[in-house]
């Protein structure tokens, strides 16, 4: 019987060995760390550093202002930046919580009434949001600092009334918010705080004319305390090839 589960497991082990194929042909080990990089596009980096002049200014803008406006086209790391900066604000202590605020419109179709509570509701729209933070702070970790407060998701029109103090606020896609929900929006900031609204007026989802954004950025780069950073097709980190489509689209 002994000799027996000896064939057995020597039968299995054998098949075992024939089905492993290694996840990266030629290379013997394989670390998540892959000091080389070069069999990944990209890897985590704990500190990020700007890929173009553009975001360095967008960058020193945060550190230095208590508002800052980012305005560009798609991929050019304005939410990513926006939200890098503040979870680093948050570890540093120069903050207490992140506020992260975004406007729940559809991009040219209704998907109708969408079951579950606010939170799930919601979750379509604000999913970019989770996978920046996810990818700074790790799905656990994100997810205790959302259940204790310290991380709050909350739609535009839930901002209403409130004073935001020693937060980083970030407003994503501000291109789709009226000019009266911008400055609804602008007006929450308390002391100790910093806010960072991002967008692209060319890519908005309103009605033509509804948009608040670009004469809020226009209005605003009058005042010497409020940079307006203007990104471009330059400044754009994802596929080679949107920055080519962004130029004849």
């Amino acid at each position: 019987m002994a000799k027996r589960s000896m064939r057995s497991k020597s039968r299995d082990s054998a098949y075992a060995q024939q089905n492993v194929h290694p996840l990266f042909p030629g290379r013997s080990s394989w670390t998540p760390h892959d000091p080389d990089g070069q069999f990944r596009d990209r890897k985590y980096v704990k500190n990020i550093r700007a890929m173009s002049p553009a975001q360095q200014q967008f960058m020193d803008a945060v550190d230095n202002q208590s508002v800052v406006l980012a305005l560009g086209p798609a991929g050019t790391g304005k939410t990513y930046l926006a939200i890098a900066k503040a979870v680093e604000a948050l570890e540093a202590g120069k903050v207490t919580r992140i506020v992260l605020s975004r406007p729940a419109v559809e991009a040219g179709e209704s998907l109708g009434f969408l079951p579950g509570d606010l939170q799930e509701k919601l979750a379509p729209y604000l999913r970019p949001l989770y996978d920046a933070l996810t990818e700074r702070l790790g799905t656990k970790r994100l997810k205790q600092m959302l259940a204790d407060g310290i991380i709050e998701i909350a739609p535009v029109a839930y901002m209403r009334g409130r004073t935001l103090s020693e937060c980083f606020v970030v407003i994503d896609e501000a291109q789709n918010c009226t000019y009266t929900q911008i400055k609804m929006l602008l007006t929450r900031l308390g002391w100790r705080s910093t806010m960072v609204l991002t967008g692209d007026p060319d890519q908005t989802d309103l009605l033509p004319g509804i948009s608040g954004l670009a004469d809020i950025a226009e209005r605003l780069e009058r005042l010497p305390d409020i940079p307006v950073v203007r990104l471009a097709e330059g400044d754009i980190v994802r596929h080679p090839l949107v920055a080519s489509m962004l130029t004849v689209l």
